[in-house]
């Protein structure tokens, strides 16, 4: 990438991010890093986080800071952005990575199991919007949300991150409008299946189910997304706001699920029944 990217484009920028541990927030600090941005990651595995952060300066030779927290909780927010601003006296680009999945069905999901995704994934985005907003203001900075697209269609067992990355679309574009006339961007990512994430595996649809329904044949990997996030921090994404990238391989555009159907939501004698005398 070193061919496309100016070296040292980041060099005194400053990026927060949650999710920060391992997986596509890992990949976007190390990339970012890499063209000479100092990183703060979050995650709740303290010992993780900080083994993450030092992998990350051996890697790239930039600085990073390991801040544990929650972002479901607001004082490790505030703690965390104070952490930032001590070490390195700005914040200019945050990236929202934090997230949480299972598979179930509605009819099978507890009321808890549901608020827990949303918990993490919508409240801990507001929270971290909430904790960050004022120094990022002071930046003229940005946002990137890491979001899906399993919420373009019905797709089963992912009501509860549906909603979730719904309403995490539906927050950038209001930052993207209320913050704007301050120099503040705010845009989303969606990106498709993405090998050898925590994601993936806890939905354990096999690799190859997956390829035959994506159009360039392959899943994504972590550094599709960061390829992206290094372009829209960069000047050239400067008239970019509100919008939204999918990165799935064109996965999107020829079907809704990766899930056979309507075989996944039904038992086998159901299905035998519901096809009887027509096939």
């Amino acid at each position: 990438m070193a061919s496309i990217f100016q070296p040292g484009i980041y060099k005194g920028k400053v990026l927060f991010i949650t999710g920060g541990r391992s997986g596509i927030g890992y990949s976007i600090a190390e990339e970012m890093m890499r063209f000479g941005a100092s990183a703060c990651i979050l995650g709740r595995d303290a010992k993780g986080l900080q083994e993450s952060a030092a992998a990350l300066e051996k890697s790239t030779g930039s600085k990073c800071l390991a801040a544990p927290a929650d972002v479901r909780s607001k004082e490790d927010l505030a703690k965390a952005v104070k952490a930032c601003l001590d070490k390195f006296g700005r914040i200019d680009f945050v990236v929202c990575a934090a997230a949480g999945n299972f598979l179930a069905p509605i009819s099978g999901m507890s009321e808890n199991a549901f608020r827990t995704v949303i918990e993490i994934d919508t409240i801990g985005t507001y929270n971290t919007l909430k904790a960050t907003l004022p120094a990022v203001r002071e930046t003229k900075g940005a946002y990137l949300h890491i979001s899906a697209t399993l919420h373009y269609a019905g797709t089963p067992y992912q009501a509860h991150v549906s909603a979730a990355k719904a309403a995490i679309d539906a927050l950038s574009n209001v930052i993207a409008v209320e913050e704007g006339p301050r120099g503040v961007r705010s845009n989303v990512c969606a990106p498709g299946p993405i090998a050898n994430t925590e994601g993936m595996k806890r939905l354990g649809t096999k690799g190859r189910e997956i390829e035959r329904g994506i159009p360039l044949g392959k899943q994504g990997d972590t550094t599709d997304i960061a390829y992206y996030a290094l372009w829209l921090f960069s000047p050239a994404a400067a008239w970019v706001t509100g919008s939204t990238m999918v990165i799935d391989g064109g996965q999107m555009h020829i079907r809704g699920t990766s899930l056979p159907y309507p075989e996944s939501v039904l038992d086998p004698e159901s299905v035998k029944e519901l096809y009887k005398g027509k096939l």
